[in-house]
């Protein structure tokens, strides 16, 4: 079973209207399109979609090695807000840890503009991820 389909059981980030694009060894690029159910109170993207979407470019990134890998910490920087238009999550691993993987994502606007930066660190697990499409 593909990464791609394996990440595809993230039903939160799906129905947010996250899309994985591309998934290689250490990176993954993802992209949602904002809609009015992301819009806050002040009309732009809500932080939290934006947190989603970075979240599931970080998850497949760190996941790309075959071993069920989980965030332990990530935190999210905003620069500039969107109220349409797409947006693209590009996760790279700063630190291929067997244990303890960093990853660096950022989410740009179609115009290639930094609309916010993540940082996450996960866990390794001694799980394959071949063992989870099993349904182990």
């Amino acid at each position: 079973m593909r990464i791609e389909d394996i990440m595809a059981r993230d039903r939160f980030a799906a129905d947010a209207g996250c899309v994985l694009d591309e998934v290689s060894d250490g990176y993954a690029r993802a992209h949602m399109q904002i809609t009015p159910a992301h819009l806050n109170a002040g009309g732009v993207c809500q932080g939290g979609a934006i947190f989603t979407l970075a979240d599931l470019a970080f998850a497949a990134a760190v996941n790309s090695h075959g071993t069920l890998t989980l965030s332990i910490t990530s935190t999210i920087q905003f620069h500039r807000s969107r109220a349409a238009g797409v947006l693209t999550a590009e996760a790279r691993e700063t630190v291929d840890h067997r244990r303890l993987p960093s990853c660096l994502v950022e989410v740009k606007d179609e115009t290639g503009a930094l609309v916010a930066t993540f940082v996450g660190q996960a866990f390794r697990k001694d799980i394959p991820l071949q063992s989870l499409a099993a349904g182990h």
